[in-house]
């Protein structure tokens, strides 16, 4: 049972609220001031505050500001109760650091959705995700469905891609973020030589773009399609307002991004010192971990949908070594190809190549 936290000073409001609560399912706790509110959240750790804003001995913004210096309750989702005639004052709780506000009067089901929302949106920020666009994408699809972020790809312009048109280029500016609604994408690099080097892959469900957009930035690669696509755009300043207008979002955004960066530095060191039978081996596994889950039986073979040359791109390395290096690994019994296509056997063991 989630713990809640109602503090106004108003015996009847405060009681009523907390009667709504504990029948919807929730523990509630409640004070009458903000002193002993504060005293209450420092000592029972609730998951949620629902506070008045004008009250004796310690307002609303005085209890905010003592719960944010608190280490134990700083990310505490905290919902400001005010009157109309207090609404202008509202924006200084938010610039303190409040989730939402709701006016007086208000009906039952107005707080419960608020509520809710809310818990919703601090069970994600605290969730763990993939440090890679897997992560992010995941992010957004979770605040997208919780109503934290609202991007509707039903209603979105849809663009459709044939196999090998470009969805963007490098050192084009990012008109929005992009979700692949359907097909599959690479996004790549060409170096100096004028190789290509796979940067992405992208299947359905994965949003695209969204690093440009945060640092305000040209694309550094391109994207292709490798099949048949269909793409939603949401416009870049609908999706940066929706990003940060909550601070806590996009400080989890921040983070992500932060773990993206590390893991592509890391796979440029792997792709530079690593063993080319290791390099195969990484490639195959990251390709087979994008590809396949959306396979009906996700422990069966399931093919690598991914030409040769793509593969000997995204690990940086001449088609004929890993023709080569594909032929030693079916030999010892890592992966099988049938009709052309590679199927992983065993996950284990080329997770754990010594060499």
């Amino acid at each position: 049972m989630r713990k809640l936290l109602v503090i106004d000073d108003h015996d009847d409001i405060r009681e009523n609220i907390a009667e709504i609560l504990t029948l919807a399912g929730y523990e509630v706790f409640t004070a009458p001031n903000g002193k002993k509110g504060v005293e209450t959240a420092l000592r029972e750790k609730p998951e949620l505050v629902i506070c008045d804003i004008m009250m004796p001995e310690l307002d609303g913004y005085g209890v905010l500001h003592l719960l944010r210096k608190n280490q134990s309750t700083l990310e505490t989702p905290f919902i400001f109760l005010t009157a109309k005639t207090e609404r202008v004052d509202f924006r200084k709780g938010m610039e303190m650091g409040a989730d939402d506000y709701i006016t007086k009067p208000f009906d039952d089901i107005e707080l419960l959705n608020a509520i809710e929302i809310r818990l919703k949106k601090n069970d994600i920020i605290h969730a763990k995700y993939s440090g890679d666009e897997k992560g992010a994408s995941e992010l957004i699809t979770q605040l997208n469905a919780s109503g934290v972020l609202r991007l509707d790809a039903d209603s979105a312009e849809t663009q459709d891609l044939a196999k090998k048109m470009f969805l963007y280029q490098e050192g084009k500016r990012p008109k929005g973020l992009y979700l692949l609604k359907k097909g599959k994408l690479k996004a790549f690099r060409i170096n100096e030589e004028g190789k290509e080097y796979i940067t992405n892959l992208y299947v359905p469900g994965d949003y695209i773009g969204y690093l440009p957009l945060l640092e305000n930035k040209s694309y550094e690669d391109s994207a292709v399609a490798l099949e048949d696509a269909e793409i939603a755009l949401f416009p870049k300043d609908e999706f940066m307002d929706a990003l940060c207008q909550d601070l806590q979002v996009a400080g989890k955004f921040i983070r992500l991004i932060a773990h993206n960066v590390q893991e592509k530095e890391e796979r440029l060191l792997s792709l530079a010192y690593g063993t080319l039978r290791k390099r195969v081996a990484k490639g195959l596994l990251d390709i087979h971990a994008k590809f396949a889950t959306d396979a009906k039986n996700k422990s069966a073979r399931v093919p690598l949908s991914v030409s040769r040359e793509d593969i000997a791109q995204y690990i940086g390395t001449a088609t004929e070594s890993l023709i080569r290096t594909l032929s030693d690994f079916k030999a010892e019994k890592l992966v099988d190809i049938q009709d052309g296509k590679i199927h992983i056997v065993d996950v284990a063991r080329l997770q754990n190549l010594l060499y």
